[in-house]
């Protein structure tokens, strides 16, 4: 398992924004240590979606956005008796906002072509919406502890 890092006990709200899941967001767009740049992001991001979506608050839907990609449930591996079996099991509220957070972060990455604001935007539309990449994501992962519901037995 990773080692665990005190930003959780740490962490400071946004100045900007006044919210810790902002603050997360942007630690976690951050590379290298370049948080002006993953700010600027962030705020641009933020920005293009006041110009598209006049009538709801920016804020609002990143946090919508967030809580849409959250899964529920995720498949783990257990290995029992020589065989590894995927076991569905449910997802705890710290770990299913960072899942949320790197799958959005993950699926503005991969889109090409554009500003990382504009591809950031597009994704938090479109999470808003229920819909893009991460959301697909996150019904795969949902699907896919649908299907091992089986092995849900060896869940201890």
């Amino acid at each position: 398992m990773g080692k665990r890092t005190a930003s959780a006990e740490t962490l400071k709200p946004d100045p900007r924004h006044d919210s810790k899941l902002a603050s997360k967001f942007i630690n976690c767009i951050m590379w290298q240590g370049k948080k002006a740049t993953a700010m600027r992001i962030f705020d641009g991001a933020l920005e293009q979606i006041k110009k598209r979506m006049p009538d709801a608050e920016p804020m609002d839907v990143f946090t919508q956005a967030v809580e849409h990609v959250k899964p529920t449930v995720e498949v783990r591996s257990k290995r029992v008796g020589g065989a590894t079996y995927q076991v569905p099991m449910q997802v705890n509220k710290k770990r299913q906002q960072s899942l949320a957070i790197r799958w959005i972060i993950e699926a503005a990455r991969h889109k090409s072509g554009r500003p990382m604001f504009l591809r950031l935007a597009d994704e938090l539309m479109a999470a808003y919406r229920r819909e893009g990449e991460a959301m697909t994501k996150r019904e795969n992962t949902i699907k896919m502890a649908e299907s091992n519901k089986a092995f849900a037995h060896f869940a201890w």
